[in-house]
C-alpha cells in the first residue's frame, strides 16, 4: 500500500499545469479581477463539497473516491483547453472543486484502515509522512516539466499532458488495497471511555459504525463524532488549527521577493522551502514517538526559525524558512495520526473531511495575522500554536495512555 499511495500522491500534484495555470488564464485574456473570482469559485465549491464529498467515500468507497477525484480534476483541465474563456475556466475550477474534496479525507481513511485491517496502523504515521512529502516533492517535477514543455506547445501541450497525468493516477488508484467490508456490513464498535455517555443527546450508534445505514445517516454520524466526542472534537479542532498555518506557503514567493532573491532564482528558492517542508513529513515516521510536549517545542523552534528569518530579511534566511516548514509539516503530520487514531466510527473520511472545512476556516487567521503583522506576526502565531498538540493531550487523558506518536 505504501509505495502504491506515494506514487499516487507524487503523480496527483506532479502536473505541469500547477505553475502556469494562472498565466495562461491571462494569455486568454481575463482581468486580475476574474482570475480572483475564479479562485474565489474554486474555494467556494470545496468548502461545500468537502463534508459529503467525504460522507459518500465512507457509505460508497474510499479508493473510488480517489479514482473519480483523478477523472474529475482531469475533465476540468480538458475543459479549460477546449473552452478558453472566463465560463469555461469556472466550469472546470467547479469540477477541480469537487475533485480535490473527494480525495481529502478518503485518501487518510483508506490508508488508515487498510493497515488496521493487517494490524499495522501504528505504521500510519510513516505512511502518512511519506505520501505528503511526495505531495510536497511533487512541485520540483511538475517545475521541471513546465519549463520543458511550454516552449515547444505552449499551454496546451502542458495542459494535455496534465490531462493524460491525471489519467495515469487513476490507474494507480485502482490498485490501492481497500478493505473488503465497507462501511454498511460492520458490526457496531462498543466505544468505551471517550465521553460519549455524558453527551446530551448524542446516541451510541452515532459513532458506532454505520449498521447499514444510508449515505444521510452516515454523513450526520461522522459530522456528530466530530463534534460529539470530546477527544475527537479536539483532535478535529487541533489538526484544523495547525493546518490552516500551511496556507502561509502562498507568501513564499513574495519573502522570497521581499528579501532581494532575483526573480529568475525566485521559483528555485521556493523549492528549496518546499522540499524542506517534504523532509519534514518524510521524517515524521523516524518521531512517531514524539508526544505533545516534543511536538510544541518543535513548533516553538520553528516559530524561532521564522522570527529570526523576519529580523534577519536576507536571500539566506529562505534557509531558515525551509527549515521553520520542514519542522511544521513534520507536527502536521503526526497530528493528523492522532485524529486517525482515536477515530472509532465507520465514518473516517467524513470526520476527516470536517477537519479538513474547519481548515479552511483556520487559514483565515493565517491571513489575518500577514495582513496585520507580516511574517513577525505569523511567527507570533506559529508560537502560540505550539500550545495545540498539549491541548490535544491534555483532552486525551481519560482515554488511557495513546500508542506511540500520540
Amino acid at each position: 500500500m505504501s509505495r502504491t499511495a506515494v506514487g499516487w500522491a507524487l503523480l496527483a500534484d506532479a502536473l505541469p499545469l500547477y505553475p502556469l495555470y494562472a498565466l495562461f488564464f491571462v494569455d486568454a485574456g481575463l482581468t486580475e479581477g476574474q482570475v480572483s473570482l475564479l479562485f474565489a469559485l474554486w474555494s467556494g465549491v470545496g468548502i461545500v463539497a468537502e463534508v459529503p464529498t467525504g460522507a459518500l467515500a465512507d457509505r460508497w468507497s474510499r479508493r473510488n473516491a480517489l479514482v473519480v477525484s483523478a477523472l474529475v480534476q482531469g475533465a476540468g483541465f480538458a475543459v479549460w483547453l477546449g473552452l478558453p474563456g472566463f465560463w469555461g475556466f469556472a466550469a472546470g475550477f467547479v469540477l477541480w472543486g469537487v475533485g480535490g474534496a473527494l480525495a481529502s479525507g478518503a485518501l487518510e481513511a483508506l490508508l488508515y484502515d487498510g493497515l488496521a485491517a493487517a494490524g499495522a496502523e501504528r505504521e500510519y504515521v510513516q505512511v502518512s509522512g511519506r505520501v505528503n512529502a511526495a505531495g510536497l516533492v511533487a512541485q520540483v517535477p511538475a517545475a521541471a516539466a513546465a519549463a520543458v514543455l511550454f516552449p515547444v506547445g505552449g499551454f496546451a501541450l502542458v495542459g494535455w499532458v496534465s490531462v493524460g497525468i491525471c489519467l495515469v493516477a487513476v490507474l494507480l488508484a485502482l490498485r490501492l488495497p481497500e478493505t473488503a467490508e465497507r462501511p454498511g456490513t460492520q458490526e457496531p464498535k462498543t466505544r468505551l471511555g471517550t465521553g460519549l455517555d455524558a453527551e446530551p443527546g448524542i446516541q451510541p450508534d452515532i459513532v458506532e459504525g454505520a449498521g447499514g445505514r444510508g449515505y444521510l445517516a452516515t454523513l450526520r454520524d461522522g459530522v456528530r463524532e466530530a463534534a460529539g466526542v470530546p477527544a475527537v472534537r479536539t483532535a478535529v479542532l487541533a489538526l484544523a488549527a495547525l493546518a490552516g498555518l500551511d496556507a502561509v506557503e502562498e507568501y513564499f514567493p513574495l519573502i522570497a521577493a521581499a528579501w532581494d532573491v532575483p526573480t529568475g532564482l525566485n521559483p528555485v528558492v521556493g523549492l528549496v522551502v518546499t522540499v524542506g517542508g517534504a523532509a519534514g513529513a518524510w521524517a515524521a515516521g523516524r518521531a512517531g514517538r514524539l508526544g505533545g510536549p516534543g511536538q510544541g517545542l518543535l513548533m516553538v523552534v520553528a516559530a524561532g526559525a521564522l522570527a529570526v528569518a523576519g529580523w534577519w530579511q536576507v536571500p539566506s534566511g529562505m534557509l531558515l524558512v525551509a527549515g521553520f516548514y520542514g519542522l511544521y509539516r513534520l507536527v502536521l503530520v503526526l497530528v493528523d495520526a492522532r485524529l486517525q487514531r482515536v477515530i472509532e466510527s465507520r465514518a473516517r473520511a467524513t470526520v476527516t473531511s470536517v477537519a479538513a472545512l474547519a481548515t479552511q476556516l483556520s487559514a483565515l487567521a493565517l491571513f489575518a495575522a500577514w495582513a496585520a503583522g507580516g511574517l513577525t506576526l505569523v511567527a507570533a502565531l506559529t508560537g502560540v500554536l505550539a500550545l495545540v498538540p498539549l491541548a490535544a493531550r491534555k483532552d486525551a487523558a481519560g482515554e488511557g495512555a495513546p500508542p506511540p506518536g500520540g
